[in-house]
């Protein structure tokens, strides 16, 4: 059977107004290891890309971030793991995977919103495990808005505040302990080409962030540090049931990829490996986009 559901077999399980999505609570739970489809995939396979590396990945609890930490584990990394103090249910499920491929898993339940906490994420990183070599900012926050009016100050500081602030200070902190070698990743989004007219806010942040990618490429690569960015399209994590009501969740199963389905979190994952290994070498200041066939400018 089918680990991809067709539009109409997915559950609503909307989660919306929770202070953040949790994917403990998600009847259908996003495929983070395992691609069950119709295509024929099979379990992520490992081959040591990543070998004593140290990763932190950002939103590393849940979809696709627990999905990056997961199988940068099974390549090798020891991976520290950054999400909010709600989230720490899905954060532990995470951390028992990571330490199954007999990896080290650091748990760092805190607010990226907070310049002070991101400087002490990396500080803390770095004290345990002596060094750093993989940034993934890959946490965010979004909200499914009908009306541009609608968006609330609450909101719209939020969403840039950890979009933007959390991305920028965790990077600011995170350089000066990159060596030749190591990677910066961010999460953006399909949106960012796209331009989406219920998801404004999101979408700015989405913007800015491949505008920082580019720029910081520009700036870091004399030294051998690789910064790239992953756009994903229709995903299915706990971000949707979060950000959506019931009707709009219903709505965007509706309105699948091209290839007639949502994706699912380990079909992103291993573009990250890719950027983080040194099958990426050659590849600097740029986008992959993990769509499932949509056609995007830039």
């Amino acid at each position: 059977m089918s680990g991809f559901p067709k539009p109409e077999e997915f559950p609503s399980q909307t989660q919306r107004g929770a202070v953040v999505g949790l994917e403990s609570k998600m009847e259908l739970k996003p495929e983070f290891l395992k691609q069950e489809s119709d295509e024929g995939f099979s379990t992520y396979k490992a081959a040591n890309k990543l070998a004593d590396k140290v990763a932190i990945v950002t939103g590393g609890d849940s979809g696709i971030g627990r999905s990056v930490a997961v199988v940068f584990a099974m390549e090798g990394a020891d991976v520290a793991i950054v999400y909010l103090p709600e989230e720490e249910e899905d954060a532990q499920v995470t951390k028992k995977y990571i330490e199954s491929y007999g990896r080290k898993c650091m748990c760092i339940p805190k607010d990226i919103q907070l310049e002070a906490n991101c400087k002490d994420i990396i500080e803390q990183v770095v004290a345990r495990f002596k060094k750093l070599d993989i940034l993934v900012n890959n946490a965010s926050v979004m909200y499914h808005t009908e009306n541009f009016t609608d968006i609330t100050t609450e909101q719209f500081d939020r969403t840039v505040k950890t979009n933007i602030y959390g991305t920028f200070w965790l990077t600011k902190y995170a350089v000066p302990h990159l060596q030749k070698g190591s990677s910066i990743i961010t999460t953006s989004s399909q949106v960012a080409y796209a331009g989406s007219p219920n998801l404004i806010d999101y979408t700015m942040t989405k913007s800015a962030q491949l505008g920082m990618t580019r720029c910081l490429s520009n700036m870091l690569i004399k030294k051998g540090i690789r910064v790239n960015a992953v756009a994903p399209g229709p995903v299915w994590t706990p971000l949707q049931p979060a950000a959506m009501t019931e009707k709009q969740l219903d709505e965007w199963h509706k309105s699948p990829a091209p290839m007639g389905r949502i994706g699912q979190p380990i079909e992103i994952a291993p573009a990250y490996v890719l950027l983080a290994s040194p099958d990426g070498s050659f590849i600097a200041g740029q986008t992959i986009h993990c769509n499932g066939g949509k056609i995007v400018n830039g």
